[in-house]
């Protein structure tokens, strides 16, 4: 007698599409964090950047106006440097945080104050102070 394949249970398929499901959760997750580590090696690399293209122009001219802004270079590339960094460490704990949840199979937390919305804000701050320095002197 041939025994007909048996049909997978509601319960085997649902089991299935939930591990699917943490599954696309963490690939998503990977993908947000790379993103955040573009974004703050590009800040950090601007940072860099402006720091050597003033460097530069001091050493070229060593007039005391190329000195003043090789000075405020280093002080905004620093701050983007510091940002970057910083960002990308809190990039790295928040993945870490939201993959624990993922892994004990918790809800999801969505916070009002976002990463994106703390970096914005101090990407704000260090621009105003950039820009207060540059028209303070």
């Amino acid at each position: 007698m041939d025994e007909q394949p048996t049909a997978p249970s509601t319960l085997d398929l649902a089991r299935d599409r939930t591990d699917l499901a943490s599954y696309r959760t963490q690939l998503a997750l990977d993908r947000t964090t790379l993103a955040w580590v573009r974004t703050t090696l590009a800040m950090a690399s601007f940072g860099f950047g402006m720091v050597g293209f003033f460097r530069s122009l001091r050493a070229s001219s060593p007039t005391p106006e190329t000195i003043r802004l090789h000075q405020s270079a280093i002080q905004f590339g620093t701050s983007l440097i510091a940002l970057g960094v910083a960002a990308t460490v809190a990039a790295a704990i928040s993945q870490w945080l939201a993959l624990r949840r993922l892994r004990r199979k918790e809800a999801p937390v969505l916070s009002g104050w976002t990463l994106s919305i703390t970096l914005a804000f101090l990407l704000s701050l260090v621009g105003l102070a950039a820009l207060w320095g540059v028209i303070a002197r």
